[in-house]
């Protein structure tokens, strides 16, 4: 899934929030906490098809509780005995329960890979019906004699990443981070897909600077090589426990402020990440202030602005609701910037269980607490930041450009990207009729007012996305 730095090894404790793939079964709180004492990691390094952790077993939600009905008791109405021998009344039992939400990943998790997924899995897409897999991507084949690959930094399901040489060329003996995806493992197109997906994507957002650096993509008969810049700061997620379990307001800010140019930045190159987490952000160096770097793109894709997606992707804490509903876009994006900056400010994940169905249960339900310790010391300008990126209606929930103008983040410094609101608007206008178009400027300057000055500060809006 990306690059993988360092080891923690702190204590365990009953209570203590581990990394996804290890989070206790039993005796857990309500919301499991950020600790510093939380016990070891994970290695979060998917190679292509980056896929959804299954980190439980799902749990069958069959019929758990008891009848309240008696066993030998009829809902039909009695009419009375009969002499001659009946038919035995059918004892209606108790309604099903609502089907577990996690049963159509699972299927969609066989479907992809062939086999049912081991557990700690990702959350993928379906898939075509069985064709020849074609596993040759059209990379250069000269690999081995331009880098000189190093040691294993991180390995996930697909794949690992190694540290490695540059063997030539302007950027002779700097050091990179090499993904290694194992073609044995491509089973189905869709994997392969994402391989050639995450390239692709790696290509088109090269510039930003919160962005990991795509060099080179190579191939052989064994292996895809996807060469990028080398993070050695460690995940977010480190920096998250190292802290004791939560940062303060104003180092949350810092970091926050960088997902969202990050989040803005893919939005208006009309890329969708679909899994945000703090496993994906790497710190460039171990420096307290070092720049924060996303990665991993095996899960993303291309979308137009006015395009609905429904694949179920992404890591089950920090799914948004409307993406277990398969009609989503952008805006998923904002609410997992959501769950994070939850847990950046609190130390707690909004949304926790003990199963997967159980979180999932938990995101649709979307009433994350703000009434436990620490939030009553979080200042309000915080919590509503918050609110606004977890609001269960995507169409109220803010786009990243929005959320980097609100009152608890904005900061001069920073320039605000132009919002995707405003291509959409556009797109609209252009294509309305006289009389919608009046409309659409009302639209415009009741719901873009926060934004108004990015238009006006340019001049003109750029229309390559129309």
């Amino acid at each position: 899934m990306g690059q993988c730095y360092g080891k923690y090894d702190g204590g365990e404790r009953e209570d203590s929030f581990r990394r996804e793939d290890e989070l206790p079964v039993s005796k857990t709180p309500k919301h499991g906490s950020y600790n510093s004492s939380g016990s070891g990691r994970g290695s979060f390094n998917n190679g292509g098809a980056s896929p959804m952790r299954h980190h439980h077993k799902t749990t069958s939600f069959g019929s758990s509780h008891p009848s309240p009905r008696h066993p030998s008791a009829s809902p039909l109405p009695n009419y009375g005995s009969s002499p001659a021998p009946s038919t035995p009344r059918r004892l209606f039992k108790r309604p099903f329960p609502p089907p577990s939400p996690a049963k159509h990943i699972q299927s969609s998790l066989v479907k992809r890979h062939g086999t049912k997924p081991k557990e700690g899995g990702s959350i993928p897409e379906a898939v075509d019906n069985e064709k020849p897999l074609d596993k040759h991507f059209g990379y250069p084949k000269n690999f081995t004699s331009k880098y000189e690959l190093g040691h294993e930094v991180g390995r996930g399901h697909f794949g690992h990443t190694c540290y490695a040489k540059m063997r030539r060329g302007e950027r002779k003996g700097q050091a990179v981070a090499v993904k290694i995806i194992s073609k044995a493992k491509m089973t189905t197109a869709i994997a392969i897909e994402d391989v050639r997906r995450e390239v692709k994507i790696l290509k088109a957002l090269t510039g930003h600077h919160n962005l990991v650096r795509f060099y080179d993509a190579c191939e052989d008969n064994l292996n895809v090589y996807i060469v990028m810049e080398l993070c050695e700061g460690g995940e977010l997620l480190d920096r998250i426990l190292s802290r004791g379990g939560r940062y303060t307001e104003e180092d949350a800010k810092i970091v926050v402020r960088q997902i969202l140019s990050i989040v803005a930045f893919c939005h208006l190159q009309g890329v969708v990440h679909r899994d945000l987490k703090p496993e994906n952000f790497l710190f460039t160096t171990k420096d307290e202030h070092a720049q924060l770097k996303a990665i991993d793109f095996g899960l993303s894709d291309f979308i137009k602005p006015d395009e609905r997606l429904n694949d179920i992707v992404g890591s089950a804490y920090y799914v948004a609701p409307e993406v277990l509903h398969r009609s989503y876009s952008m805006e998923a994006d904002v609410w997992s910037i959501g769950v994070i900056t939850y847990i950046l400010l609190c130390g707690s994940r909004p949304f926790w269980a003990r199963t997967e169905s159980g979180i999932f249960r938990a995101v649709l339900r979307a009433d994350p607490s703000f009434e436990e310790a620490p939030w009553p010391s979080v200042s309000p300008e915080a919590k509503d930041f918050v609110k606004r990126l977890l609001n269960k209606d995507m169409r109220k929930r803010m786009t990243a450009a929005q959320a980097l103008t609100h009152p608890w983040i904005r900061n001069n410094n920073v320039k605000i990207p132009l919002d995707i609101i405003v291509y959409r608007l556009v797109r609209a206008y252009l294509r309305a009729t006289s009389m919608r178009r009046a409309a659409l400027k009302v639209n415009v300057v009741e719901h873009m007012s926060p934004l108004y000055y990015i238009i006006t500060a340019r001049g003109s809006l750029p229309f390559c996305a129309l």
